[in-house]
């Protein structure tokens, strides 16, 4: 990482720090919920001097890379109801899978790692629902057979996350919602 603090920081100036606070946390050095809020700040941050901060009491990581729960998160139902929602870190990529059965995943509290998600949808025979932040951008690049996708893409100039949908669903409903109230979230 640049060490001029005046500096823009860079995408892999924040990958580097979500690196060291997930080595920090798979070694007990943070708690789930320190790592989601430094995360947080990690991720919104615009110069590398806000960066420093959230590891400055850490020890450094090799340059292995980002680590894997950063990068890629698997969420699956079958014959069940699973719900995720609350604070919690995503991923850049989450591959999420429903069989017979209800997925509902609430991103509007959770902690995104960077400016670009992408989640894959596999849905058969099933019910997933997707609540996104109210400033997201969603790009729905799925199909559907026999089933019904709903997926609004947001307001012209929204400053949020861009949230792109990519997979397949059959006899199923793929639903993205910005709405607190719908699809038995509370």
């Amino acid at each position: 990482m640049t060490q001029d603090p005046e500096l823009r920081a860079s995408d892999a100036d924040r990958d580097h720090v979500a690196a060291v606070l997930g080595e920090a946390l798979a070694t007990g050095r943070l708690t789930s919920a320190e790592l989601a809020d430094r995360l947080d700040v990690a991720y919104t941050a615009k110069t590398v001097g806000e960066l420093v901060p959230l590891t400055r009491d850490l020890p450094e990581v090799s340059a292995s890379g980002v680590p894997a729960a950063v990068e890629r998160q698997v969420i699956h139902s079958k014959f069940s109801k699973m719900v995720r929602k609350g604070r919690w870190v995503a991923s850049r990529n989450i591959a999420l899978s429903a069989h017979f059965g209800a997925l509902i995943i609430d991103l509007s509290d959770a902690v995104l790692p960077g400016r670009e998600i992408t989640i894959r949808t596999h849905a058969r025979f099933s019910k997933m629902i997707i609540r996104v932040p109210e400033n997201a951008h969603v790009i729905d690049e799925g199909s559907s057979a026999f089933g019904k996708r709903n997926v609004t893409g947001g307001g012209p100039g929204t400053d949020g996350p861009l949230i792109r949908l990519t997979g397949s669903s059959a006899f199923s409903k793929v639903i993205v919602t910005r709405g607190k109230d719908d699809w038995n979230l509370h």
